[in-house]
């Protein structure tokens, strides 16, 4: 049985003018793993999958044949009865236009903090996507991070997402005392709002990976509505060194990707992942700050929406949109408060 975030359920204000929760419960957007019994799945085969990391149906049809008869235990013939059994649950195939367009229905945007940036991103951040922010450090990268922390647990009505946060730091940039003033701009309880975060420290791309598998499995009991990766790529660029070990990196990064977007989609989660720039040798003499993000064409691929952070004067901060499958290549002008992401001051 999933439990009711204590600050990310339905909001109600008190007489204290604190926002306090009451019990909402949602509609899960999954098939838990354990309905494959229903099917004649043995319930030790259920259970190697949950160790594997595999915890729903819709996970599950995500998985390679070649992936998961690795798993011990798992023949080709048990693999091909699974996957036969997951199909009677969960729809896959072509679906409709209309029913593509009643599925995004679904997608929730998580206010960023900032009307004018909400208003660039079509409402905020996106559920069922991956949103990347890059750029120089100090460009506001992390503070957005920590701003949507809070505004993920407000409800749908103040364009929240009522729902929890997992945090995967692998800077040791995440503070817990800026989640405090943030809830306290947005009138939660601050305590409240850091029981509904899940933090974790990596250290390894390998560890870092494992963290999404284990991320995976309190999903399926919690209703979690983000993903935060800060950052994506520093692992990767400590871990691999040198030209000759750049095909092992980006093919280890585009299989994390891979894990990010599954779980975006199969959870209706947001994933905001940030991202370092480096030096472009073939930008240029001409180009004022020839930089571009790392991870090359993986990472530019995976990514649903691409958003280029730049410093601006003081505490201003700008946001371009560089790449989305529906927002037009425009920029918008943020700062960085005491309170989180705000709308610029002039």
């Amino acid at each position: 049985m999933r439990s009711t975030p204590v600050a990310a359920a339905a909001l109600e204000v008190r007489e204290d003018n604190q926002l306090v929760a009451v019990a909402d419960e949602e509609e899960d957007s999954f098939e838990t793993i354990d309905k494959l019994t229903a099917q004649g799945i043995n319930a030790g085969d259920v259970k190697k999958l949950q160790d594997a990391g595999i915890h729903t149906c819709n996970g599950l049809i995500m998985q390679t044949k070649k992936s998961l008869t690795a798993i011990k235990g798992l023949s080709e013939a048990k693999v091909d009865k699974i996957l036969e059994a997951a199909e009677k649950i969960v729809q896959v195939g072509y679906i409709t236009g209309n029913e593509a367009l009643h599925k995004r229905k679904s997608v929730i945007h998580i206010t960023t903090g900032s009307q004018l940036l909400d208003d660039l991103l079509g409402g905020g951040i996106e559920t069922m996507a991956i949103t990347e922010a890059f750029g120089e450090f100090r460009t506001g990268k992390t503070q957005l991070a920590h701003t949507l922390c809070v505004a993920t647990q407000l409800p749908l009505g103040l364009h929240g997402a009522n729902g929890k946060v997992a945090y995967i730091d692998t800077e040791g940039t995440f503070r817990p005392d800026r989640i405090v003033a943030i809830a306290e701009r947005f009138g939660l309880d601050p305590t409240a709002a850091l029981d509904n975060i899940v933090y974790a420290r990596a250290y390894t791309h390998e560890h870092q990976y494992n963290l999404l598998i284990a991320i995976a499995a309190k999903m399926t009991e919690e209703p979690f509505r983000l993903l935060i990766v800060d950052s994506i790529t520093s692992l990767f660029r400590v871990d691999f060194s040198g030209r000759g070990e750049l095909a092992e990196r980006q093919q280890k990064l585009a299989q994390m990707l891979s894990r990010l977007i599954k779980i975006a989609e199969e959870f209706n989660v947001a994933v905001f992942l940030t991202n370092q720039v480096i030096a472009d040798p073939g930008g240029g003499t001409f180009v004022a700050d020839p930089k571009k993000p790392a991870g090359g064409h993986v990472l530019a691929h995976a990514s649903t929406v691409r958003l280029m952070f730049r410093k601006g004067k003081g505490e201003q901060r700008i946001c371009k949109v560089i790449d989305s499958p529906s927002l037009p290549e425009s920029e918008a002008v943020f700062q960085i408060a005491p309170g989180g992401i705000t709308d610029a001051k002039d």
